[in-house]
């Protein structure tokens, strides 16, 4: 699910409001700089994602025998195929 801007964005501010005023952590660089870092880090695991459910669908759409998007059976080799490419490429 890819998320807009502005929700990453706020997301993104309300982590860093949680961390730098609940004092969770002791910032050695400046908020600006914090709040850059996560939103850096939230744009690349969605990014992640998107690519380990592009792999998944092309995947299912490679199979000879042709599974209609939305069927039970499909769910469960999204399921599959999606977990073993986030898998594979957290190993790299």
């Amino acid at each position: 699910m890819r998320l807009s801007e502005d929700r990453i964005s706020h997301v993104s501010h309300l982590i860093a409001d949680g961390i730098l005023k609940g004092r969770a952590a002791e910032p050695l660089v400046a908020d600006e700089r914090v709040l850059r870092e996560i939103k850096r880090v939230f744009t690349e695991e969605l990014k992640f994602d998107d690519e380990a459910d592009s792999a998944a669908r092309k995947t299912i759409q490679s199979l000879s025998r042709k599974v209609p998007e939305g069927s039970p059976e499909w769910d469960v080799l999204y399921r599959k195929y999606r977990e073993e490419e986030l898998l594979r490429r957290r190993k790299q």
